[in-house]
């Protein structure tokens, strides 16, 4: 199928995304009570498990992931992104199902198997986008999700009052009503003659790397990706463990607050990307970011009351100008059938760090607050991920000027 351009085929992407992390928000207020069903332990023993399923789901993306992202390149974007959605509504099945811990891990062993969404998603994104308007795009694909997470988690948490298993089944009908929305609607978009043969030795991680070296300017941004990635998933690994322990937040305040988080990524990402990144330039929106995450993460460490979350909430959105800057200017370095190849490289990357983030955060996390603590510090995950932030903005701005040196 030929390739369409225009606002009909951004719309689908967008609706995608959005649907898809409506499916993913729901179920993170209640996992916490799930995994403490099945095992029967405390919060801060289920904040370890969390971390693992986390690990699990990780480390089969960051093997597979290069795999999907040059099948995209190779049959298009259309079928795979299909095959990924239709394999989370299962997992989410499975996960709802569960009768023991093992069987949660099971589905997200699948999940990071298929775990393609937005690995086809951006190339899908860079297959019908100028490249002088890319960074914008990636902006808008970023609010579509932060749009899905004011709805996700605000819905997970509702539910989560009737039921830690509900949720689950719930997010398995928006991700199989998506699949069947995008088997219907969804165009492809990469042309036949634009394909390239698939190779086993480009399709895994080292290979996809390899290739990556031959644009000196995407080694460095993945560095910084890299450091970025492990700040950012402070949040998802901690957010839920931190609140409830030294707030006392219940499933419902949980879901809400993760809800104003989606609000404010929608409004950075849908709105100010199309405004400051045109204005500023990709550069220095990347700087602007990252340096507001900083200030966000410092506040969420050190915050005594519940209400002071929500205001340190503002500064970290803007944390939410630098990756789709990132993406545009790594997307303009590649030709057009290496972007599947490059976004699954980025997702390989971010799954390395999803291995390692939420094993290192929810670990920090349950040795500052276990009884025998030395130290009682909850906060400590988000200040890790503070110095970590500040560190990605020093290798963007390192890797920059050897660029245009």
């Amino acid at each position: 199928m030929a390739r369409r351009p225009g606002k009909g085929a951004m719309f689908f992407i967008l609706v995608t995304v959005f649907l898809d992390a409506v499916g993913l928000g729901i179920v993170i207020p209640v996992t916490p009570e799930l995994i403490m069903e099945l095992t029967g332990e405390g919060l801060s023993m289920a904040a370890v498990y969390g971390g693992w399923l986390l690990v699990a789901y990780a480390g089969m993306q960051f093997f597979f992931a290069p795999v999907i992202g040059n099948l995209s390149d190779r049959f298009g974007r259309r079928p795979v992104l299909l095959f990924s959605l239709f394999a989370f509504g299962l997992d989410y099945i499975l996960m709802g199902l569960a009768p023991t811990l093992a069987w949660l891990f099971a589905g997200r062993l699948i999940a990071g198997v298929a775990g393609a969404t937005f690995v086809t998603a951006n190339a899908y994104i860079a297959d019908i986008t100028p490249a002088d308007q890319r960074s914008r795009k990636f902006g808008l694909m970023g609010a579509a999700w932060g749009l899905g997470f004011i709805a996700g988690p605000v819905i997970g948490g509702v539910l989560g009052e009737y039921g830690a298993r509900l949720p689950f089944f719930a997010a398995a009908g928006v991700t199989l009503l998506n699949a069947a929305y995008g088997f219907l609607v969804l165009p492809e978009t990469l042309a036949k003659e634009k394909r390239r043969p698939f190779s086993w030795k480009r399709a895994n991680t080292l290979g996809t790397w390899r290739q990556m070296r031959r644009y000196p300017v995407i080694i460095g941004l993945l560095g910084a990706f890299f450091l970025y990635q492990i700040a950012h998933d402070a949040n998802p690994a901690t957010w839920t463990y931190y609140t409830m322990l030294k707030f006392a937040w219940t499933e419902r305040e949980v879901g809400f607050s993760m809800g104003i988080i989606g609000l404010m990524l929608v409004l950075v990402m849908g709105g100010l990307t199309q405004i400051l990144i045109p204005r500023l330039g990709e550069v220095r929106a990347v700087y602007l970011g990252f340096g507001m995450g900083t200030v966000g993460f410092l506040g969420f460490a050190f915050s005594t009351e519940g209400w002071m979350m929500y205001a340190w909430i503002v500064p970290w959105s803007f944390m939410g100008l630098a990756v789709p800057a990132l993406r545009g200017i790594m997307a303009n370095q590649v030709p057009e059938d290496a972007q599947g190849e490059l976004q699954g490289a980025i997702t390989s990357m971010i799954s390395f760090t999803a291995i390692i983030a939420p094993f290192m955060m929810t670990q920090l996390f349950r040795f500052f607050t276990a009884d025998a603590a030395g130290l009682y510090f909850p906060g400590v995950a988000f200040l890790t991920a503070a110095l970590m932030l500040f560190g990605s903005m020093v290798l963007v701005f390192r890797t920059m000027r050897r660029a245009t040196s």
